[in-house]
């Protein structure tokens, strides 16, 4: 059969459409690749080993970032510690256990009304809730549970949607063994899900490490150098509050540039891992 001839019209029509999106995708690579390259060019000539290993000193008039450095490693971490089961086991429940399909319909669109609200917000309310209300004022922990927050819906869908990319079939042979309900999840659903799930923890990871409204009311901007259980009760920058503070409030802009340069190098880190992680777990599941 003869496939019939496109009309001028549909030619042109075609041609200019190809052409638009060839110019929407050029124009927005460009954009991307014009701000990572000019945060790398005017912020790794500043990144200077001084300014890793060393915290900030008023009298020798020194600027380090190492309290800030620490400070995102102890708040990623809390942050996973709280959101990773709360994340995880809300998918497991939605996905497995729950029966009233009209209760999982309002908390899925629930998570994704959180997802949908500005930062801000979640750090007005963190502030009212977790440093005056429940007491812990401005700290690293108040910071890490509003995180917790925030990042619960991510976890949760991501969770969600890999859970359900493994087949009915996987799940009734295995019941069709003799195993239970849990471990039927335990063996068999989350080994072949967990691909999504990584995927979904390292990008909250990059969430947690480049937000900064939330954390200027809960965490607070302070750059001492503390160990993990007094940093976490006490108040501390993150890197992008630093980043904050420095650019907008003390005017170092080549301070500002390198801690950029830094975010942008964990971004673009974090990013692919989450990219390398899924294609491994898919071929090895694959196989």
């Amino acid at each position: 059969m003869i496939a019939p001839k496109m009309s001028y019209k549909r030619k042109v029509y075609s041609v200019v459409m190809n052409a638009l999106m060839f110019i929407a995708a050029g124009l927005t690579f460009a954009l991307v690749l014009f701000m990572i390259a000019y945060v790398l060019i005017k912020g790794i000539p500043n990144i200077t080993w001084e300014l890793l290993s060393t915290k900030p000193s008023y009298i020798s008039k020194t600027i380090g970032i190492l309290p800030d450095i620490l400070n995102t490693i102890y708040i990623v971490f809390a942050t996973l510690l709280f959101v990773l089961p709360l994340g995880v086991g809300a998918a497991i429940y939605l996905t497995e256990y729950a029966k009233n399909k009209k209760l999982v319909a309002v908390i899925e669109y629930a998570a994704e009304t959180l997802s949908g609200i500005p930062s801000i917000i979640y750090g007005l309310v963190g502030m009212l809730i977790f440093c005056q209300l429940l007491g812990l004022k401005k700290s690293l922990i108040a910071g890490a549970l509003t995180l917790v927050i925030m990042n619960l819906p991510t976890i949760m869908r991501t969770t969600q949607e890999s859970l359900k990319t493994v087949p009915q079939s996987y799940r009734e042979g295995a019941v069709g063994l003799g195993a239970g309900k849990w471990r039927v999840i335990r063996t068999v659903v989350l080994p072949n899900s967990v691909d999504g799930i990584v995927t979904g923890c390292i990008l909250s990871v990059g969430r947690i490490i480049g937000e900064s409204a939330a954390l200027l009311f809960t965490a607070g901007f302070a750059h001492a150098l503390n160990g993990v259980l007094e940093g976490l009760t006490s108040p501390g920058a993150t890197l992008t509050v630093a980043l904050y503070v420095y650019a907008k409030e003390e005017g170092e802009f080549g301070v500002a540039f390198a801690i950029a340069a830094i975010l942008m190098i964990l971004t673009l880190i974090i990013n692919l891992s989450a990219s390398l992680v899924s294609r491994y777990f898919s071929r090895r599941r694959e196989v």
